[in-house]
């Protein structure tokens, strides 16, 4: 089913088309590094070439491409922290081909301001088909209701979050559809819980599979609350789909363990555990990584992710904590290949899953630091002041 795409020049980057095609997201992994470092060198000669920043920024750091080798060798391409992206707009394409502009906070706070052209974003967007292929989440054939624990739209909104999520509606066809953040009239948004409550009791009696996407901290809260009205648990069709993602970030204080989370799912509305799911990405690095069975996340063939030592940026090993730092060629709009994240995070071998995927994974371990610039969870985080 997965669309056919181009790169937006198919002599000078070739190999990056060749490994975005991919469309087994674990598969051959290892075996995929020559083919993954030609592509790194195909997108950073892009950028160099392309925008100007890049290029002098590869200057100051005398970086030499035929130095890149190996995977490991891709720790040497210059990198860009996500949050610079706050502050700065660097393209690598003419204001012509931008296809796509999203940015990355919610109601208030700095904005990250990304633009995709139209091979980067159909490119991620195919790696989630891939994905929600592979776990067989693809049902064209049954209809489902949702609830979305993300922004309700306006028709110009422009919130990486809002159009991940209606995006990802369009694996199931929708019976009906909740926003459990409204429109407030005002430019801004407020959390219905009561109204998210009902939903739930509505989608029982009508049976159907429902469909959960959006930030954790707002389930929760809807689920507690439903606890501590004394309301009875439900019994969501079991084909139902709880896919989260944006973290709980300025709600750590408020935030309980994963396990936790997805028992009190699974007492309050009866979805199994291998239908709980969730997912880590940002508009800054739009590749999908989704929780397998076991609830890791699995770096796909698209990428290659690497932990820094968080005072040296040195690379770390297998279970060591420190900057995650993320690098694949997919994204040929901006400089946005090799990109440090502000999550601290730690790599683990394979093997030490036990989900039966080959490739290596990653667990978040919260915030490094702290700092005025918000995310879309953070800022979302601001509409349960005061709720709880």
């Amino acid at each position: 089913m997965a669309p056919k795409l181009k790169v937006p020049d198919v002599e000078k980057l070739k190999f990056v088309q060749r490994l975005c095609d991919k469309n087994s997201p674990y598969e051959d992994f290892k075996d995929n590094d020559e083919e993954f470092v030609l592509a790194m060198k195909e997108i950073t000669t892009w950028h160099i070439e392309n925008c100007d920043f890049y290029k002098k920024l590869s200057i100051s750091q005398n970086f030499d491409i035929e130095k890149i080798k190996f995977a490991n060798d891709c720790l040497e391409i210059p990198h860009l922290w996500a949050h610079f992206f706050k502050t700065h707009e660097v393209l690598s394409i003419e204001n012509k081909d931008v296809f796509l502009h999203l940015t990355s906070s919610g109601t208030t706070g700095q904005k990250s301001q990304i633009f995709f052209d139209e091979w980067t974003i159909r490119s991620a967007q195919r790696m989630v088909d891939s994905i929600f292929e592979k776990y067989n989440w693809i049902t064209s054939n049954q209809k489902c209701n949702y609830v979305l624990f993300s922004y309700e739209t306006e028709s110009s909104s422009k919130l990486g979050t809002a159009y991940t999520d209606n995006f990802l509606c369009k694996y199931a066809p929708v019976n009906k559809a909740f926003y459990a953040l409204k429109l407030t009239g005002s430019g801004g948004h407020e959390f219905d819980c009561f109204g998210t409550i009902e939903a739930f009791q509505q989608y029982a009696k009508e049976g159907l599979p429902v469909r959960i996407f959006g930030f954790p901290a707002f389930f929760y809260f809807a689920l507690e609350r439903m606890k501590k009205l004394g309301i009875k648990p439900i019994k969501l069709h079991p084909d139902s789909l709880v896919f989260l993602g944006g973290g709980w970030k300025g709600n750590a204080d408020k935030a309980i363990s994963k396990e936790d989370l997805y028992s009190l799912v699974e007492e309050m509305l009866g979805i199994p555990n291998d239908r709980l799911r969730d997912g880590y990405g940002s508009v800054e690095h739009c590749i999908p990584y989704v929780e397998c069975a076991h609830h890791e996340f699995h770096i796909p063939v698209w990428s290659r992710v690497f932990i820094r030592d968080i005072e040296t940026l040195k690379p770390l090993g297998f279970d060591e904590k420190g900057f995650l730092h993320f690098i694949s060629p997919y994204i040929t709009s901006m400089p946005a290949h090799s990109v440090i994240m502000g999550d601290m995070a730690s790599l683990h071998a394979p093997d030490t899953c036990g989900c039966g995927l080959p490739t290596p994974y990653f667990r978040i371990h919260g915030r490094a630091g702290v700092s005025k610039n918000k995310s879309c969870a953070l800022a979302a985080s601001e509409l349960l002041k005061g709720k709880s």
